[in-house]
């Protein structure tokens, strides 16, 4: 396990200097200045050009992109350009918000999605599997900002229930919870549906396996058969899923972020482009980028666990 898992590390680094490479040659695309978004508008044209020079945009891009990695590597991610804040501090405060509200989605979209789709393999043809279909392909077609819009006008201002604005606070507080309920229901709604739809169709797959009829022609019980011997082998692509998803969900937070005036680091690195502020825009996409990667990470893992023939490839 050790041996696989140092594996799957190592084949992280490539992909991360792409990112770190991609996300700087497209910033650096944009027709904006970091120099002048530091000196201020009213700044003369001198003192620009200073700036620029101590900043180091007067050099070639791949010596800028060469001084960004080796600063990365020493931890320093820069300085905010608006409000002369580290990156890292802002980043800190913003991905561990972004982290809240991701894990209190899954928390009921997960048992929720492969309940779902467990009942639709079940009842295959039925009223329910029909119904669920239908509600999952709903979940899918749907928008993100649609689903936003909707969830907050029905319950933040039709029926004024809960808060529609900010971060209360921590999670675990009663009004940091409160605040977080409408943005973790809109991006659960997008997660559900695809969850739901492999996870009827792998049931559905295991549901007519050999031993599953053994099983069966033994007289034991349907729950039994169906929650101890289909569903472990069902999940195997239903976690890969849900690990591809719980990436989408950081894409999705951003729109969400945006919506509900949440301060996660979908909502900075917009605000970050918009203002031209350079440092933070890079730093937001590593973070979502390392987070991305981390996840496919911790699913490799849990593939290894629930099939360890894996583990010998």
């Amino acid at each position: 396990m050790l041996r696989y898992t140092a594996q799957r590390l190592l084949f992280a680094v490539p992909v991360i200097f792409g990112v770190l490479l991609i996300g700087f040659a497209l910033l650096n695309l944009v027709p904006s200045d970091p120099a002048t978004a530091r000196a201020g508008p009213t700044a003369s044209a001198a003192v620009i050009t200073q700036i620029r020079s101590e900043m180091g945009l007067d050099r070639p891009l791949w010596e800028q992109f060469l001084r960004y990695v080796g600063s990365i590597m020493q931890g320093d991610l820069g300085t905010s350009l608006v409000n002369n804040m580290s990156v890292a501090e802002e980043l800190s405060r913003s991905f561990l918000a972004t982290l809240e509200l991701i894990a209190l989605c899954l928390v009921w979209a997960v048992p929720l999605a492969i309940l779902l789709g467990v009942a639709a393999a079940v009842s295959r043809g039925g009223f329910l599997d029909r119904l669920i279909i239908s509600g999952a392909v709903a979940g899918i077609s749907l928008p993100v900002f649609l689903i936003g819009m909707v969830l907050l006008w029905i319950f933040g201002f039709q029926l004024q229930w809960l808060p529609f604005t900010g971060r209360g606070g921590p999670l675990w507080t009663l009004d940091g919870f409160r605040h977080a309920v409408l943005p973790s229901l809109c991006l659960g709604l997008i997660f559900v549906g695809p969850v739901a739809r492999i996870t009827r169709t792998s049931m559905l797959e295991v549901l007519g396996a050999d031993h599953i009829r053994t099983a069966r022609a033994k007289g034991l019980e349907e729950r039994l058969i169906v929650g101890r011997h289909a569903l472990r082998n069902a999940m195997i692509p239903v976690t890969t899923l849900i690990g591809l998803q719980i990436g989408y969900l950081m894409g999705g937070a951003i729109v969400t972020e945006t919506i509900f005036s949440w301060p996660g680091v979908g909502r900075l690195a917009v605000g970050a482009i918009v203002a031209n502020d350079l440092p933070v825009a890079q730093g937001a996409i590593i973070a979502l980028a390392l987070g991305f990667i981390a996840i496919n990470i911790i699913v490799d893992l849990l593939y290894a666990v629930l099939d360890p023939r894996i583990q010998a490839r």
